[in-house]
């Protein structure tokens, strides 16, 4: 039996209620269930966890030092374990100097092949491979080292209001950081005596001329000199500190350049960098490599031309090249490879996404399939893959590819175990297991177990209720009408794929903006209508994508992009910290009896400052224990027992519970204790409400999904005052991530109240049943990347439905038969 099921006896980890489950090996298994209910807890922390932990126990006590330790999961036994590869939303590593090509090993492969049949213009013999990489010396830009991109001081951010004068302090930075306001006056004063311009005078009505100098400097401007950007010295003639000749003025942009390189302030580099914008590296032109590398070409294009192609474009290239002599037998050993990589890429509906993309920019759900394709090309067998939602942001016409890959790994001899929410997925898998019943305390229980069919007629089963019919997102009865005197309108919109296209968006309505993956619909909404938004109404950096205008940007007050990215990066932030509830729970402690007594202020509360909290975790409420030879112990601190705080903090309490016990709380929890506290327990409705009832209160942000982040981002924002109701507009990316039907039907009773009021919500989404719940849609295609960036079609969801054009039409029609 061992040998065939993966066996799991006594598991506690979280939320889970000492389960006991048998899961079949070599198949395609998913896990399911309610948000919080212990889905991941069974994949990630207990079967995942402990083959990590086995395999790290199998390694010698000195290649043990170099690894992180991992703590045994609280569970009784785990039987019939084989390695195990986890790839979810968060391992891919995001930084500007990661790519596409680089996560799917594609990159090294077409490295390899330029070094060895490059031709190099002019001829200069071959390169090593280390040429052709932007993160070596060899081969990175001199001057971006590799990033493509360069940070500059913006003339614009440096005078944000032209209407002033320089005496009225028009040089913003020189007023918020010098401190010595009254020097840099004096100096602008000498310059406008020598130039002849009036300090009285509106920095926008002075001549071009003069505002070069006085942004430039005289130096600079001389010399004809270009803006210098972050990392470069300043102008100075070859003096060290970059100070321009006596009795010359320097500039606003190389003054702060130079304290900005010479400073050991951080607070001054922050300061200096909010008057900074991100540009292409004039040098590479945005292409990471030096100009010997950038030489090479194999027919008319170099690796940085090569690695700008969509990847189906790039396989079709490579697929035509033609070969001369003994460079035939060398490009027949490497292009085999960079196309069987290429075509994983392709089959999981990432044929739009180009090699020199940054990995930063990628969605969790793109990341994760990246991945997926790397360890694809690797063959492994007899290997337990563990993944978490890889239908997240794949559109229905992928879906079908997706499955089949996964299909495909467990043939060659795997087990494949799938944490997803997706009822077709669930449909296709040879094992279901549902989780629940509820969230989080009321979870953690095995609900049904067996293939798709025996789940469904579990009536005990909320999944079941889904997949059986007896439950489902009905569409609305009727749709609200679009008043087309109150609507934005995007026109001539071409920035990336867009194909100069114009968009409709009416007010007052829930817009399901929707198409494949890569066909513009973020570049539509988020680089182009967001962006210009955040400019006119706060004063944003970021420049709008290419387009010839809006209307209507008039009738918006307020714009929430409640995006995915994490709410913190630091464990000491959690949830009722980054709604403010933790605040009003401080200042009701803070007011019991003995904490008056004792003068105990609401600071004494926070688990983050001295006074209240344990000193000997410093608030942490684990000691980390250094190991030579072994990975690093986190142990719990004996001191406070893990609570974080001292023992007089620990002996205010109220109703019976310490400030310790309400972080132990869920929501749902919390919010039946402070029942009586009127404006607590109405936030912890909020969330409750937004399926977030089963988070505990002192869970660490960087321990939450994408999803959970942006539902309590709207948690966040539904708690404020609604100043400008009826003139809002909200915009979210995706916020089905993660979510149950059930939970899902929750979030859209959210969405709904939102418009109901008078405010506009515009959700990307691939969601069926979001989209059929919309009052209009903008479909955007018909492809993703050059082949897309067109609109297919707008209008109401029947109208969509009905159009033979549209993919998503294809998929609605039968939703809405």
């Amino acid at each position: 039996m061992n040998e065939e099921n993966i066996v799991v006896r006594g598991a506690r980890v979280h939320n889970l209620k000492n389960i006991n489950i048998t899961i079949p090996k070599n198949k395609l298994t998913v896990i399911t269930g309610l948000s919080g209910s212990g889905k991941s807890s069974l994949a990630f922390d207990v079967i995942y966890a402990e083959g990590q932990r086995r395999y790290i126990e199998s390694m010698t006590s000195f290649s043990r030092q170099f690894l992180n330790g991992l703590e045994k999961p609280d569970v009784d036994y785990i039987k019939g374990l084989s390695p195990t590869l986890a790839i979810d939303q968060k391992t891919a590593g995001r930084t500007p100097r990661s790519t596409v090509g680089t996560m799917s090993e594609v990159y090294d492969y077409l490295r390899l092949l330029f070094s060895k049949v490059g031709q190099p213009s002019p001829p200069a013999g071959g390169l090593p491979v280390a040429a052709f990489s932007f993160n070596a010396p060899a081969g990175a830009c001199p001057d971006c080292h590799g990033l493509g991109k360069r940070w500059e001081i913006a003339p614009n951010l440096i005078v944000p209001n032209p209407k002033l004068t320089l005496s009225e302090g028009a040089i913003r930075p020189w007023a918020r950081l010098t401190g010595q306001s009254v020097k840099y006056l004096q100096e602008l004063t000498k310059l406008s005596r020598r130039h002849k311009f009036s300090m009285d005078e509106e920095v926008g009505k002075l001549s071009v001329a003069i505002k070069k100098i006085i942004l430039f400097g005289e130096p600079r401007l001389l010399r004809g000199e270009p803006a210098i950007g972050r990392g470069e010295p300043a102008s100075g003639r070859g003096k060290p500190n970059g100070s321009p000749p006596a009795g010359e003025f320097a500039g606003v942009i190389p003054e702060l350049q130079n304290r900005y390189n010479t400073t050991d302030s951080d607070y001054l580099k922050r300061e200096i960098e909010s008057y900074m914008i991100e540009k292409e590296c004039r040098l590479c032109a945005g292409a990471r490599l030096n100009q010997a590398s950038l030489k090479v070409k194999i027919g008319a294009q170099n690796i940085a031309e090569m690695s700008a192609l969509p990847i189906i474009h790039l396989k079709n290239l490579l697929q035509r090249l033609k070969w001369e002599n003994h460079h035939q037998q060398i490009a027949g050993q490497i292009i085999p490879e960079i196309i069987q990589r290429l075509d994983f890429l392709i089959e999981l509906g990432l044929s739009y996404l180009s090699l020199n993309r940054s990995s930063d920019t990628l969605a969790g759900g793109e990341a994760q399939r990246i991945r997926l394709a790397a360890l694809l090309s690797a063959g492994l067998t007899g290997v337990i893959y563990i993944l978490d939602e890889p239908s997240i942001g794949l559109h229905q016409a992928d879906q079908k590819k997706l499955l089949k890959i996964l299909k495909y790994l467990r043939d060659l001899g795997n087990t494949v175990i799938v944490v997803e929410h997706d009822l077709e997925t669930i449909k296709e898998a040879d094992w279901v297991i549902d989780v629940g019943p509820g969230a989080g305390f009321n979870g953690g229980k095995i609900i049904a177990s067996g293939q798709p069919n025996q789940v469904a007629k579990n009536v005990n089963s909320l999944t079941g209720d889904y997949l059986s019919g007896r439950k489902k997102i009905a569409p609305p009865a009727g749709r609200r009408r679009p008043s087309w005197s109150k609507a934005l309108k995007i026109i001539g919109a071409s920035a990336n794929n867009l194909k100069d296209i114009d968009a409709t968006i009416p007010l007052g309505l829930l817009v399901g903006v929707a198409g494949v993956s890569g066909s513009g619909k973020s570049t539509l909404i988020y680089d182009i209508l967001a962006r210009t938004l955040n400019k006119k109404l706060y004063r944003a950096k970021k420049e709008p994508g290419s387009h010839k205008k809006i209307e209507g940007l008039e009738r918006i007050g307020k714009i929430v992009d409640i995006d995915q990215a994490p709410i913190g990066r630091m464990p000491r932030s959690n949830v009722v910290t980054y709604t403010g509830i933790f605040n009003l729970i401080r200042y009701l402690f803070a007011d019991q009896p003995t904490a008056k007594n004792r003068d105990f202020p609401a600071a004494r509360f926070s688990f983050n400052l001295k006074g209240g909290r344990c000193e000997t975790c410093r608030g942490d409420g684990v000691i980390k224990i250094e190991m030579h030879f072994m990975p690093d112990i986190y142990a719990t601190c004996q001191t406070c027992q893990g609570k974080k705080y001292n023992q007089e903090t620990l002996e205010i309490n109220y109703q019976g519970k310490n400030i310790a016990d309400i972080l132990q709380m869920t929501v749902s929890q919390a919010k039946a204790f402070f029942i009586k506290e009127a404006k607590i327990s109405q936030k912890l409705q909020i969330l409750e409400d937004i399926g977030l009832g089963y988070l505990p209160l002192g869970q660490p942000a960087p321990t939450f999904s994408g999803g959970e982040a942006q539902r309590i981002k709207l948690a966040a924002e539904l708690m404020r005052p609604q100043e400008t109701v009826g003139r809002t507009l909200y915009i979210l990316d995706e916020p089905t991530t993660g979510l149950h039907p059930e939970d899902i039907k929750r979030l859209l009773a959210i969405l709904q109240s939102l418009v109901a009021v008078g405010n506009s919500v515009i959700v990307i989404e691939h969601h069926l049943d979001v989209l059929a719940a919309c009052d209009w849609l903008i479909d955007l295609g018909p492809a993703g990347g050059e082949d897309g960036g067109r609109l297919v079609s707008q209008g109401t969801p029947e109208k969509i439905s009905q159009s033979e054009k549209s993919l998503t039409g294809k998929f609605l029609r039968t939703l809405l038969a």
